[in-house]
């Protein structure tokens, strides 16, 4: 049997593709609530192999692959030793190592849309990349991470203080480039999503750090604000620099749900994820990602694996204990089986929309990115 949406998508689906989300030029622009999860009763005989398989974070479907990366755009001008040098080195040391270019190439997909002009768009892939570079040294330091991209992170090499600052420092920048632009609104939407990030990415430590288990409604929430935020902010950028006025967010709402949650299955179960970041780091981080809420919920009677979070644990046996809990759970196979839901969505928005616009060739290749392969 094909999986379903969940009843409050369906409807929200069927009212016009989820037009329930206001107009993003409007002044009072909110994300709108992020569709709940399946109960394990609406989840059962749906069909979908049940079996963990490797998927690789950076294996990427032919066709994303061949997606014309933007030009680049100078990050930071500076002459090699001047102070802007210094003060730039952790993000130089981060943007050296290109991860998978998924938000550049985002932008251009939508683009064969939007049709922004050149320079408009260099403004906007310069200010998301900034925004994006200096978010994962933020992250890494409250993480307290190891390895990003296969490197130390930044503020191993550089020290934390100089790495707060730097991406401090890549903030103003990125707004101060919004001026390019030449439109107020920009600066409206830069601090609206700018604030949504910040939310988001709060109430994931506040989880954390006090051993809270959020609800899977409250943590889509999260994820719409935090993973949500830097995606609908390059996507209303471009429509704002754009003649048409076709509304594109509802779709780049559930891309963000959909890679955040891919992106928790994989930090868990990928060997390759854990070549770039480490062994199941968000167990060490003690994180509640999506597949470690579902399992705690499965079963909540059982406190071990809030146990072993509470440890953060470096030790890979209690790692792999932990994970097998969650494939007992049936945790990993929920988050496959939501991502297909989610997907059966954005697809069939993404349809409609080329009905409209024209077929959009480069957003479907990166729907079969973000697809189990």
């Amino acid at each position: 049997m094909e999986a379903t949406l969940p009843p409050r998508a369906m409807a929200l689906f069927e009212l016009n593709m989820f037009t329930a989300l206001q107009d993003p030029h409007k002044d009072n622009w909110t994300p709108m609530s992020s569709p709940p999860a399946l109960n394990e009763k609406q989840l059962s005989n749906n069909g979908l192999d049940s079996t963990v398989k490797e998927v690789s974070p950076i294996e990427m479907a032919p066709d994303f692959a061949t997606i014309k990366v933007l030009p680049e755009v100078a990050m930071i001008n500076h002459p090699a030793g001047d102070n802007e040098s210094i003060i730039a080195a952790p993000i130089d040391y981060l943007l050296a190592c290109s991860g998978k270019n998924f938000r550049n190439k985002l932008l251009g997909s939508f683009n064969q849309w939007l049709q922004v002009p050149e320079e408009s768009l260099k403004v906007i892939t310069s200010v998301v990349e900034l925004l994006h570079t200096a978010s994962l040294l933020i992250d890494d330091i409250q993480d307290m991470s190891l390895l990003r991209r296969g490197r130390p992170v930044a503020h191993r090499i550089f020290g934390v203080a100089q790495t707060i600052n730097s991406a401090n420092y890549a903030y103003f920048l990125a707004q101060q480039r919004l001026y390019a632009l030449k439109s107020p609104k920009a600066l409206e939407i830069f601090t609206e999503e700018l604030l949504n990030l910040h939310r988001g990415q709060g109430m994931d430590l506040f989880w954390r750090d006090s051993l809270n288990c959020p609800t899977e409604e409250q943590y889509l929430e999260m994820v719409s604000n935090k993973t949500g935020g830097l995606f609908r902010l390059a996507i209303r950028l471009l429509q704002l620099e754009s003649e048409k006025e076709k509304d594109l967010v509802p779709i780049v709402h559930l891309l963000g749900i959909i890679f955040q949650i891919k992106d928790d299955y994989l930090n868990l179960w990928s060997e390759a994820y854990t070549e770039n970041k480490g062994f199941c780091e968000d167990i060490t981080e003690g994180k509640f990602s999506f597949p470690i809420i579902h399992s705690i919920q499965s079963d909540g009677g059982n406190m071990q694996l809030l146990h072993i979070l509470k440890q953060r644990t470096t030790d890979n046996d209690v790692k792999l204990f932990a994970r097998k809990y969650m494939e007992s759970t049936g945790s990993a196979r929920y988050c496959k089986q939501q991502i297909s839901i989610y997907m059966k969505a954005a697809r069939a928005i993404v349809a409609e929309l080329g009905q409209e616009l024209g077929e959009c060739a480069e957003l479907n290749a990166v729907l079969d990115y973000l697809e189990f392969q």
